[in-house]
């Protein structure tokens, strides 16, 4: 064999060598620190919850008549209502770990019933609005998804399909509401979101 393709095979191998260590550190640190986390987030004791920003949901000013013959409509009117006598509160981007830490251990079956309500929330409102929006009620859908991006929701057909709306209304100004709110979610999302934001409305 050439001398100097052994070499470079030589040095190849001793720099793969010497990354695949260096990852291998770096994958055993990073479980260490996560397991820590663990530990003293599993030694929290139960705090007050009275001081989150628990979201209520606005049924008054929702057009909850509309298309009511529609059954998809009625099921999430429905689950809105049900939904308006739980607590709900965006824990978005927040792991187990992180909520232990700040609440204790005691609070995290109720912290997650929490998040899950607002992930149903979230959900639903942009299924109905969807809903108004392909039957030509635009504006009542709008104030639908105003609502949902008010409680920092991070589904991007929110941001987009509102963003849609403003520039066909000649409110493209509060396009860049929609960007300072996706830049300020606690969410993988934000990015993508504010990215599809700027690019399509420069």
């Amino acid at each position: 064999m050439n001398l100097v393709v052994l070499a470079s095979l030589i040095l190849f191998i001793l720099i793969l060598s010497m990354l695949l260590s260096k990852k291998s550190r770096e994958s055993k640190k990073a479980e260490a620190l996560f397991w820590e986390r663990e530990r003293l987030a599993d030694s929290v004791r139960r705090k007050p919850l009275d001081h989150l920003d628990y979201i209520k949901i606005p049924l008054d000013t929702f057009p909850l008549n509309l298309m009511e013959e529609n059954p998809e409509v009625r099921e999430c009117v429905d689950i809105l209502k049900t939904l308006s006598t739980q607590p709900i509160v965006n824990l978005t981007g927040y792991s187990n770990t992180d909520l232990k830490l700040e609440y204790g251990t005691a609070n995290i079956t109720a912290l997650s019933d929490y998040d899950q309500n607002y992930t149903v929330l979230v959900r639903t409102l942009q299924k109905w609005a969807d809903l108004l929006w392909d039957n030509g009620f635009v504006s009542q859908a709008a104030a639908i998804m105003e609502f949902a991006v008010s409680t920092k929701t991070d589904i991007s057909r929110t941001y987009y399909r509102l963003a849609e709306y403003y520039c066909a209304n000649g409110q493209k100004d509060k396009i860049s509401f929609l960007v300072q709110t996706a830049q300020s979610l606690h969410s993988a999302n934000s990015k993508a979101i504010v990215r599809t934001l700027q690019e399509s409305y420069p």
